[in-house]
């Protein structure tokens, strides 16, 4: 049984980054019986100078994209098709804002020590992308912690704190340094890097091929 370490690059205000994961959760079940794997994720902003009210998600794309309205429809016809396609579900019917995510990317931190961090990514997403939580706000991001079965007061102390906000700069500062400026980036062995919301099928050839590859060094 070949086992990767898969590092995840990834801001949870991006919506590629969870159809990535999904379409990698399923290549990974299809490839159980030959591979498993470790996912740890990583901190990106991808706006980092985001105020901490946030800001209409569309007005927001329009813009940093100079997108007309149309393209914005577009985009998330897109979107709302590459979810279903690896079963996860948009929401456009409501209002949904860009926020500052560090501080998710704090608890994230937290989460990872705590055996949680899959489960507490996941439960961001879809706060944030089905649920259209404001995740900007203490109560909503404090709810979704509890929903993942970790401790609420914790985290509220951890938000109240400046625990976490060195590692997280520093993670931030060694990907950069590494060349890493979009995510999703899936660093697979510490080695090998996958960009963007692939397909399974893209999954599945990577990691066969990588698979192939070591076991040819090891030979």
């Amino acid at each position: 049984m070949k086992n990767f370490k898969i590092d995840i690059v990834s801001d949870v205000m991006c919506p590629w980054c969870v159809v990535g994961y999904k379409n990698l959760e399923t290549a990974l079940e299809q490839l159980k019986d030959e591979m498993s794997a470790d996912i740890t994720w990583h901190p990106f902003e991808l706006n980092p100078d985001m105020p901490i009210e946030g800001q209409d998600l569309n007005e927001h794309l329009m813009q940093k994209y100079n997108l007309t309205e149309e393209q914005g429809d577009e985009n998330r016809k897109n979107m709302f098709e590459a979810g279903q396609r690896a079963g996860f579900t948009f929401n456009f019917d409501g209002k949904r804002i860009m926020i500052n995510s560090f501080d998710l990317h704090r608890l994230l931190m937290w989460a990872r020590e705590e055996g949680k961090q899959t489960q507490l990514k996941l439960a961001f997403f879809e706060a944030h992308f089905t649920d259209l939580k404001y995740l900007n706000q203490e109560e909503a991001l404090l709810d979704v912690i509890e929903k993942v079965g970790l401790d609420k007061e914790t985290a509220r102390g951890i938000l109240h704190s400046d625990k976490y906000v060195q590692d997280v700069r520093q993670e931030q500062d060694n990907f950069k340094q590494m060349g890493i400026t979009s995510v999703p980036t899936f660093i697979i062995n510490d080695k090998y890097a996958l960009t963007g919301g692939q397909p399974s099928d893209s999954f599945i050839q990577a990691l066969k091929q990588i698979s192939e590859e070591e076991a040819k060094q090891d030979a």
